[in-house]
């Protein structure tokens, strides 16, 4: 018992407090306790006091001075006086990283200068918007108003969007910094996105047709874990949209303990210089134009098509309405029909797979060229698909669910998993087998559900099966689409057995691997204890796969 008051201090030293008596009652627990903190006083902090650092000096930052050009607080410049001039600064500006291309703005030592995108930037950007102005005012806006007016409201419109263009390119820009890209834009709110490129699993080159027609490209940037893609920059020349390409993937690439010390530029080529040429890599298939074109026409789009166009003549017949409105209205829904498989054709146009080392490379694209890099060790499941009216020519599709790519954008455009948009069961085996070796899709062991799941399958129960191979867990559904799922077992998250209400009264169960790119894979309507033996087994392959693949989690 102390014999007065606590010091009020935060760094006095306070007397020890005398040792409560063991409290009486059941005995403790055979585990040891986490250890309990001393009594402390009501008015003094339970926790030690924190050592006082000592005043700096006004001109030296309180923190150690780090060597040149290593990231974070150890080459931040110090604060200036009041008052005083900013080096590297025009005015009030901000201080020590002002914009590219200002007269008297320095970049802090250590950085290399700021970049901004192609001066034809907003040209392109406007001419986007005035497409979508067009499209917005609609056919009704153009009958009501006439001609004249509709194409000035569009000049108007369009004119403001290329102004706000102009506005944004010139406070827009981006340079590399130790292993982060950062992207600074805003003129009233600024704001700077630091991407750190550890986490960067591909960069993409995508060249659309005003693009083209210009000599521009537009890199988007795939990150782990992002839900859309991570800062676009649109547009760059081809050569330097190409060499900062290179040199991001260089940059994301190397070990962190190979840059140990290290500048950036003895890694990287820097900017402004030749990167070196990237590899070609090995040549694995290219789809025929004449196959990608036949196979919409084998679609219930191309199919419809006729009849539609027949209702459409049908109704201008009987009725006798020819008018603007109504011939552009018919026009646009027909369009709206063609829409998908059109795309489709343009986007896989000359579609092109390289294997390079541990990546694959895609190239595909008429209207919007596209240059894709599919890392081999995100991939979390292949997918195999047989549409019904593509199996009299014995063709299928490929798809990837790649882990780090973003799912959040408005369609499926942006995302590389397209693995072969079409092709025969030869072709599908040899690009199986280089993204999973060892895996032949026609020797996987697939088995069907019980003869009692024919109540919640009439139809699709033999088309419905499940398989265990040595490396890959595999499932089979669909009726007139068949769909095949193949995930790896190391790339297994999770592994859930599920149960609705007629699956309990007949005795069965659905198993589902999960991944961490996609749904996975799902075997439907398993006897209760085939489900519980396979989901174990699943789950024991899953860890002694990742064990093998050197995962500390495992």
């Amino acid at each position: 018992m102390s014999d007065g008051p606590a010091d009020p201090r935060p760094d006095a030293p306070q007397p020890d407090p005398e040792p409560a008596p063991p409290p009486a009652g059941p005995a403790p627990p055979p585990w040891p306790h986490a250890p309990r903190p001393a009594a402390h006083d009501p008015a003094q902090p339970p926790w030690p006091a924190a050592p006082r650092p000592a005043t700096p000096h006004p001109a030296q930052p309180p923190w150690p001075a780090g060597p040149p050009g290593t990231p974070g607080p150890a080459h931040w410049p110090a604060a200036p006086q009041p008052g005083a001039p900013v080096p590297g600064t025009v005015g009030q500006g901000w201080p020590g990283h002002g914009w590219p291309g200002v007269p008297g703005v320095a970049a802090p030592p250590g950085e290399e200068p700021r970049q901004r995108l192609h001066p034809l930037s907003p040209v392109l950007h406007g001419a986007k918007s005035l497409v979508v102005v067009i499209a917005g005012l609609s056919w009704s806006t153009l009958s009501r108003v006439g001609f004249g007016w509709f194409a000035a409201m569009a000049a108007v419109l369009a004119l403001g969007a290329t102004v706000l263009a102009v506005v944004s390119w010139y406070n827009t820009g981006y340079h590399i910094v130790g292993r982060e890209l950062r992207v600074h834009e805003g003129l009233i709110w600024r704001r700077t996105r630091a991407i750190p490129l550890e986490r960067l699993q591909a960069v993409e080159l995508v060249r659309p047709l005003l693009a083209q027609l210009t000599g521009l490209a537009e890199l988007r940037l795939e990150v782990v874990g992002g839900g859309k893609t991570e800062a676009p920059l649109a547009y760059l020349g081809v050569a330097e949209a190409a060499a900062l390409r290179q040199r991001l993937l260089a940059v994301a690439g190397r070990a962190p303990q190979a840059a140990a010390g290290r500048p950036p530029e003895a890694v990287a080529p820097a900017a402004g210089q030749a990167a070196a040429p990237a590899p070609a890599g090995r040549w694995l298939h290219t789809v025929r134009n004449t196959d990608l074109l036949v196979s919409q026409l084998l679609t219930p789009q191309a199919f419809l098509l006729p009849f539609g166009l027949a209702f459409v003549v049908a109704q201008f017949l009987s009725e006798g309405s020819r008018s603007f409105i109504a011939v552009a209205s018919t026009l646009t829904a027909m369009a709206g029909v063609l829409l998908q498989p059109v795309r489709r054709v343009l986007d896989d146009w000359g579609f092109r797979l390289d294997r390079d080392e541990d990546t694959l490379r895609i190239r595909n694209g008429l209207l919007e060229t596209r240059a894709q890099t599919v890392p081999l060790h995100r991939v979390q499941t292949v997918g195999v698909t047989w549409p019904l009216l593509w199996r009299m020519k014995g063709w299928l599709r490929l798809r990837l669910e790649v882990a780090g790519y973003s799912g959040a954008e408005p369609d499926d455009r942006n995302r590389p998993d397209r693995l072969l948009p079409v092709g025969d069961l030869r072709t599908g085996e040899l690009v199986v087998a280089e993204v999973l070796p060892g895996v032949r899709l026609t020797a996987l062991p697939l088995t069907r559900p019980p003869r009692r799941a024919r109540w919640l399958r009439p139809l699709s129960r033999s088309a419905t099966g499940v398989g265990l191979d040595d490396r890959v867990f595999a499932a089979r559904s669909g009726l007139l689409t068949r769909q095949l799922a193949i995930v790896p077992y190391a790339r297994i998250q999770s592994v859930r057995v599920t149960q609705g209400p007629a699956q309990r009264r007949l005795r069965l169960a659905t198993v589902h691997a999960d991944t961490a790119g996609g749904a996975g894979a799902a075997a439907h309507d398993r006897d209760v204890a085939e489900a519980w033996e396979l989901a174990a087994e699943l789950n024991a392959r899953a860890h002694a796969a990742r064990r093998a693949d050197g995962d500390p989690r495992a």
